[in-house]
C-alpha cells in the first residue's frame, strides 16, 4: 500500500534528521515555511482526489478494479493526484525536519510508487477503459 511506503520514508527521514545530521542544513525558517506549505498542498491534493473518487463511486484502494474512470476535478490536472500529494508530503517533511541526506528518498519514493503502483494501475485502466483511457492519457499528464 502506498501509505505504508510513505510512512516508511517519513520514518527514515525523521530518524536521519534526529540522529545523522552530519552538520548539514538547508536553512531555518524559510525551509520550515516551505515544508509546511508542501505538506498542506499534499494533504489538499489527497482530500480533493479522495472526494472526487468517492463522488464517482469508485475505489481509492490501489490494485482494485475501478468501477469508473475518474477524469474530472483534480483528475483533470493529474492522472495521479494522490501520489503527487504523497510526494509533496514527503518533500515537505524532509524540508521541515531539515533532513538534507533524506532528499534522496524523494526520487526513490517516486520510483517505487511509479513501478509498484502507477504502472500496474494504469495497465488495468487501459485494459478496462481502452479508448476512453487513451484519450485521457493524451490530455492529462501522469504527474503534473
Amino acid at each position: 500500500m502506498p501509505p505504508v511506503w510513505l510512512v516508511g520514508a517519513l520514518v527514515l527521514a525523521w530518524c536521519q534528521s534526529r540522529f545523522l545530521t552530519l552538520g548539514l542544513g538547508l536553512g531555518g525558517v524559510w525551509m520550515d515555511f516551505l515544508g509546511g506549505l508542501l505538506v498542506g498542498a499534499g494533504l489538499l491534493l489527497l482530500a480533493l482526489a479522495i472526494y472526487e473518487m468517492r463522488r464517482q463511486r469508485t475505489t481509492v484502494i490501489p490494485h482494485q478494479e475501478a468501477d469508473h474512470l475518474v477524469t474530472t476535478g483534480i483528475f483533470s490536472r493529474s492522472r495521479n493526484p494522490i501520489y503527487v500529494g504523497d510526494a509533496l508530503i514527503l518533500t515537505g517533511f524532509v524540508l521541515y525536519w531539515d533532513a538534507v541526506l533524506s532528499l534522496i528518498l524523494i526520487p526513490i519514493f517516486i520510483w517505487v510508487i511509479e513501478t509498484r503502483f502507477i504502472i500496474p494501475e494504469e495497465d488495468g485502466l487501459r485494459r478496462k477503459f481502452r479508448a476512453e483511457f487513451a484519450r485521457y492519457c493524451q490530455k492529462t499528464r501522469r504527474w503534473v
